[in-house]
């Protein structure tokens, strides 16, 4: 299989040959790095929540650095959803960087400049769709 030359893509690569779940790893930091988070989730079935929420914001992280063939589109949809939860819109966004963070760990030494420069392109991009969309 061909490396990607997308480094969003490429960080997601490196990760899944290091880890077979990323939940775990994301959201202990997300919950110690933004402990309210944790009374949004159940606590029956919240790691069967968790893993679907992480893999749709993949999916839509991998198309918004991408194709953005439609999958992105489910970021502007989820700050709605979110708002009607109650989320904060700064935890919304953080939620993004915990994902950064979390595989930038990981990665450790082949976290790239080319990769970092990406994913903070991605973070500003997203702020930015995020702070448009209305309340």
């Amino acid at each position: 299989m061909t490396p990607s030359s997308n480094p969003i893509e490429r960080s997601f690569e490196l990760a899944s040959e290091r880890c077979d779940d990323l939940t775990p790893l994301v959201y202990a930091r997300l919950f110690r790095e933004h402990p309210e988070a944790r009374a949004m989730f159940r606590s029956e079935g919240s790691a069967t929540v968790q893993g679907s929420m992480l893999s749709l914001t993949i999916e839509a992280l991998l198309d918004f650095a991408g194709a953005r063939s439609g999958h992105f589109r489910l970021i502007e949809c989820e700050v709605s959803s979110h708002d009607a939860y109650g989320t904060p819109r700064e935890l919304f966004v953080a939620f993004f960087g915990v994902i950064r963070d979390a595989l930038r760990e990981l990665l450790g030494s082949d976290w790239s400049d080319d990769i970092d420069a990406a994913w903070h392109k991605l973070l500003r991009d997203i702020d930015s769709v995020v702070s448009q969309h209305a309340t």
